[in-house]
C-alpha cells in the first residue's frame, strides 16, 4: 500500500484525511479518532438497539494504518452486526477486542504489540474476553501470536473476515482460531459496510484488493495477495446506496486503484488467459471512473492510491473532463534516483515520472499532487538523496507522506540488501525532506489567496465551533465562518489568508460547480 501513516505528514492536517463522523446503516454509530503513542487509531462504537431481543455481545475494534484498513473495519463491523454484535468504544465493556493492524513498518508493529499487552491486562480481570488480530500483521505473524507469545486468541487475515463468527466460536471453545488464507476472488462486494463514524458526507468504496507490483520494500503482496478487482455493478450499487443516504463524496480505494481491471472476475495476472469477448468488454480504471462520474454527477469523487507505472493518460483526461472528479492525484515517487528506484523494483524511471507530472500539469493545471517518499533505502548515498530533493524542487508537491526506510521481514529488500544506512543519516535526510516539503506546502497555500474555491463542509473546525472545516477539490483544508451553511453543503469560499496547512476564507454562496 502506497499511502500509509508515515513518519511525517505535511499540509492540511492529513494525519487521516478521509476520516468521517456521524450515523448510517442499520445500527446507530459513533466513532472517536485519537492518537496512541503517535499512531492513528479509531475506536468504533455502535450503540445498542434497545428494540433487539436476546443477548447482545459487544466488540471493541481499533484500526491502524492505511485507509484500506479503516475501510476493512467497516466490513468487519457489518459482518459482526449481522451476528449479534454491537460495537463499543470501551474495551473494558467488550467480550471481544479486535485490532485491525498495519505491518508496513517495524515501529507500527511494536505499537500494536504494546497495545495487545494493554488488553492482556484486561483479560486477567475478565477471562471471558477474547482478543483478535486482523489485517496485514495477522497474516504476516500468523501462529507466532498464538503459539509463541500467546497474546491473542484469534488471528484473521484480510481475506478471511467472513470467517470471523466461526473463529470466535472456536476461540470460545479454546480451539485454535486462525484463518490467514489469501483468496483469489474475495472482494467483499456482497457486504454492505457499516459506515463507522460517518457524518453522511464522505465514505470509502473499495474497488481493488491485493497488489502485483512486488516493490522490494513492501509487505502488501504477501499480506493481501494478488490483485483482483471488484464487480463494477456492485460498486455502482454501493455508491447509489450512499447517494440515497445523503453522502456527497466518495473515495475509491485500493492498493493500486489505477490497476483496476474487471473482465468478469479473477486475478489480474490471469487476464492474458481471458476470452476475446472478455478482453473486448473489460473495464479499466479510466472507464470505471468515467462511469461513476456520469452516473453520479452530484457526487464528488476521489481516488487513492496511484502507482506511477499504472497511471495512464486516459485517467488524466477523464479527470479533466468531469467537474465532480477531484483535481488531486496522490502519486508516490519514493526516490528521485533511478538507481534506487531499480533496487526498489519500481517499474518506472525518474524521467518517466517527470513526463507523467508534465502531462498532469498540461491537462489539469489546477491539479493538486501529493507524494510518498522513502529515505535511507539500502545503499542510498548523498547523490541519491540529492536527486530526491531535486525532484521535489521540480514538482513542488502540495503535501507529502515521508518516512525513513524500515526493513520488513520477508520482503525482497530484506532478502537482497543489507540495511546499511545509519539511523543518524536516515533522520538527517528525513529532516531535510520534511523541511523542503513544508516550504513547498506553504508556498502552495499562499498561491490560493484571492481565489474562490468550492469547499465541501465536513465538520466543525478543530479550533472553533463557530467555523466550518472542509476540503477543496485539491484536498486542501479550508476553514470559514458557519453563517447559515451546514455539513454536506458545497460552498464557494473566497480565500483571504492561510497557515502552512490550512486555508482561511469567507463563504460567498452555495457552489454551482457540482
Amino acid at each position: 500500500m502506497e499511502k500509509t501513516l508515515k513518519k511525517k505528514i505535511v499540509h492540511n492536517n492529513h494525519k487521516n484525511p478521509y476520516a468521517h463522523n456521524g450515523t448510517v446503516g442499520v445500527l446507530p454509530t459513533h466513532l472517536t479518532t485519537k492518537k496512541t503513542n503517535g499512531y492513528t487509531t479509531q475506536n468504533h462504537q455502535v450503540q445498542k438497539d434497545k428494540k433487539k431481543i436476546g443477548h447482545i455481545n459487544k466488540v471493541y475494534i481499533e484500526s491502524y494504518g492505511c485507509q484500506m484498513n479503516f475501510s476493512d473495519s467497516e466490513v468487519v463491523a457489518s459482518i459482526l452486526s449481522n451476528n449479534n454484535y454491537e460495537i463499543t468504544s470501551k474495551p473494558e465493556d467488550a467480550s471481544l477486542i479486535l485490532l485491525n493492524t498495519c505491518s508496513i513498518r517495524d515501529k507500527a508493529e511494536q505499537r500494536i504489540r504494546k497495545r495487545l499487552n494493554d488488553f492482556n491486562h484486561l483479560k486477567k480481570t475478565n477471562s471471558k474476553i477474547k482478543v483478535g488480530v486482523l489485517g496485514c500483521m495477522a497474516e504476516r505473524v500468523k501462529h507466532k501470536f498464538l503459539e509463541e507469545e500467546k497474546i491473542v486468541d484469534i488471528v484473521v487475515g484480510p481475506d478471511s473476515y467472513k470467517d470471523l463468527p466461526n473463529l470466535i466460536e472456536k476461540a470460545k471453545n479454546n480451539i485454535e482460531a486462525v484463518n490467514v488464507i489469501l483468496s483469489k476472488n474475495e472482494t467483499y462486494s456482497d457486504i454492505s459496510p457499516i459506515r463507522i463514524n460517518s457524518n453522511n458526507v464522505s465514505a470509502f468504496v473499495s474497488i481493488t484488493r491485493g497488489c502485483d507490483n512486488m516493490c522490494s520494500f513492501c509487505v502488501v503482496p504477501f499480506t493481501r495477495g494478488r490483485e483482483r478487482s471488484r464487480d463494477p455493478n456492485s460498486i455502482i450499487n454501493e455508491i447509489s446506496s450512499l447517494q440515497k443516504k445523503g453522502f456527497k463524496e466518495l473515495t475509491l480505494l485500493g492498493q493500486n486503484v489505477d490497476s483496476y481491471l474487471w473482465y468478469g472476475g479473477g486475478l489480474k495476472k490471469d487476464f492474458s488467459k481471458a476470452s476475446d469477448i472478455q478482453k473486448k468488454t473489460s473495464i479499466t480504471f479510466d472507464k470505471l471512473l468515467k462511469l461513476i462520474a456520469e452516473t453520479f454527477p452530484k457526487m464528488r469523487i476521489r481516488f487513492s492510491t496511484s502507482n506511477p507505472q499504472d497511471m495512464t493518460l486516459e485517467v488524466i483526461k477523464v479527470m479533466m473532463k468531469f467537474e465532480n472528479i477531484c483535481k488531486h492525484i496522490h502519486l508516490p515517487f519514493q526516490s528521485g534516483s533511478n538507481r534506487i528506484l531499480k533496487k526498489m523494483n519500481r517499474l518506472y524511471s525518474r524521467e518517466e515520472y517527470i513526463d507523467l507530472i508534465k502531462k498532469i500539469k498540461e491537462f489539469i493545471p489546477n491539479c493538486g499532487i501529493s507524494h510518498d517518499i522513502i529515505t535511507g533505502f539500502p545503499t542510498e548515498n548523498e547523490e541519491d538523496h540529492k536527486e530526491t530533493l531535486s525532484l521535489m524542487e521540480y514538482v513542488k508537491y502540495d503535501f507529502g507522506y515521508m518516512f525513513s526506510y524500515s526493513e520488513r521481514p520477508g520482503t525482497l529488500a530484506s532478502k537482497k540488501y543489507k540495511d546499511d544506512i545509519s539511523l543518524t543519516t536516515k533522520k538527517r535526510r528525513l529532516t531535510e525532506i520534511i523541511n523542503l516539503q513544508q516550504k513547498h506546502s506553504h508556498t502552495k497555500m499562499k498561491s490560493y489567496i484571492g481565489k474562490t474555491m468550492c469547499v465541501l463542509i465536513e465538520k466543525d473546525s478543530k479550533k472553533s465551533n463557530l467555523k466550518w472545516s472542509g476540503r477543496t477539490s485539491q484536498n486542501t483544508v479550508v476553514v470559514f465562518n458557519k453563517e447559515n451553511y451546514k455539513i454536506g453543503d458545497f460552498v464557494d469560499v473566497k480565500i483571504k489568508d492561510c497557515t502552512s496547512g490550512t486555508l482561511l476564507g469567507n463563504a460567498i454562496s452555495y457552489s454551482k460547480s457540482i
